[in-house]
């Protein structure tokens, strides 16, 4: 957890039904995250768990270039989907686990999903908007607030990340 983060609920002092840790679930969305690598995309993934049972509702990794989708983030698609297997935009029961810091963009469709809780990798000090840029959950405005738990395997997060990154500068000087 880190400062900007209000205390733990009960939906995130352990992981869900069937997860042994929060670990796990992060290694889930770090597939898609390689998934997303392969295909070309920044590599983010994300899951989405339903907290009382622990059955996994989505999971997705970022898709903006394959589907010439600005907010193809893997936490809006990740959303989008375990929306339509409940078959409700509310979403206060469920965990989204994402293996990079969400932007502005992603944080906004969090609170209108009433997400329960979210777990994050990696800080994202270029855009992070949860904690590294801003504190998000501190807007006044906002009309819902949920428990944050913060680097969850964040140096392999972070490390998908720059690996990644990495052989993009090598392909362009190359």
């Amino acid at each position: 957890m880190n400062a900007a983060s209000p205390p733990l609920s009960p939906i995130l002092n352990q992981p869900p039904p069937g997860w042994s840790s929060w670990r796990l679930v992060m290694t889930r969305a770090l597939k898609q995250a390689w998934l997303a690598g392969r295909r070309g995309e920044a590599p983010v993934g994300a899951v989405v768990i339903e907290a009382a049972t622990g059955r996994v509702l989505a999971e997705a990794c970022n898709g903006p270039i394959g589907a010439n989708d600005p907010t193809a983030h893997a936490e809006i698609l990740a959303l989008r989907q375990a929306s339509a297997a409940i078959g409700n935009y509310r979403l206060n029961g469920a965990i989204l686990a994402v293996t990079l810091e969400p932007c502005l963009m992603c944080l906004g469709a969090m609170v209108h999903a009433r997400i329960g809780g979210l777990v994050i990798g990696a800080p994202d000090p270029k855009a992070g908007a949860v904690f590294s840029q801003m504190d998000g959950l501190a807007l006044p405005f906002l009309n819902h607030r949920f428990p944050v738990l913060s680097g969850i395997l964040a140096g392999e997060c972070g490390a998908t990340l720059t690996r990644f990154f990495a052989g993009r500068r090598k392909e362009k000087r190359g």
